[in-house]
């Protein structure tokens, strides 16, 4: 069987799992995929590691491109991932619905659990600056190098989650609060490229094209991203 083989952000973890069963049934090519942080992966890029296909941040698609390592012909934005809070099933929802509540909300909190290396962690971590509550959050927080932030819910290590909405649906026994207020957000744009040396540069090139066509649309949206 064909393979192909992908980098991709967390943050498309829960999409592309049915995806990739969808691709590899109506085509019979393979996706071996592999799902870290983007800011990991482009450790790994610049590394030296071969894929056929990356899905990073806007952000970080562009820097590869402009070091040369995927076509800019081929990049696609793929979707939009807003950061949310979760806490853990069953648990009382508190209320972030504005920029007061959500500080209140993240100051009463045994420990907040955040990413270090994700796009919702660097986002995170700037945003309690901005509202000048970082030293009291971060004496407290529960920083996860990578992975799912709500499985710290579970584990009973924090009380409180954040992270991309795509990221914390991942994770059983929790309940998604909802998103950061509006007014706060910036939203990550999710973009997948064609590798210059991919191997599999037609078995990529398909499933870029199916990854950017309206039929994924609805398991975007079931798994917490907007298109």
């Amino acid at each position: 069987m064909e393979k192909v083989r992908m980098l991709s952000t967390l943050g498309l973890m829960g999409a592309m799992r049915s995806l990739s069963t969808a691709f590899e049934a109506a085509t019979g090519t393979h996706v071996e995929a592999d799902f870290a942080p983007t800011l990991a992966l482009l450790k790994r890029l610049r590394a030296g590691e071969a894929a056929d296909l990356v899905i990073l941040t806007r952000e970080g698609l562009d820097a590869v491109i402009g070091e040369g390592r995927v076509i800019a012909d081929s990049a696609a934005d793929l979707a939009r991932s807003y950061v949310g809070l979760a806490v853990r099933k069953g648990a009382p929802h508190p209320d972030i619905a504005t920029q007061a509540a959500l500080r209140q909300t993240l100051l009463a909190a045994r420990s907040v659990a955040y990413s270090r290396l994700g796009a919702s962690g660097v986002y995170f971590a700037q945003l309690i600056v901005r509202m000048g509550i970082a030293d009291e959050i971060n004496a407290k927080a529960t920083i996860v190098e990578q992975g799912f932030t709500a499985e710290r819910l579970v584990s009973g290590e924090a009380d409180l989650a954040v992270q991309q909405i795509s990221e914390l649906k991942q994770v059983d026994g929790i309940e998604v609060i909802g998103p950061v207020p509006h007014d706060l957000q910036t939203a990550a744009v999710f973009s997948a490229g064609r590798m210059v040396n991919a191997k599999q540069a037609d078995a990529a090139d398909r499933l870029l094209r199916y990854l950017a066509s309206p039929e994924v649309v609805p398991v975007l949206r079931q798994s917490g991203l907007e298109p």
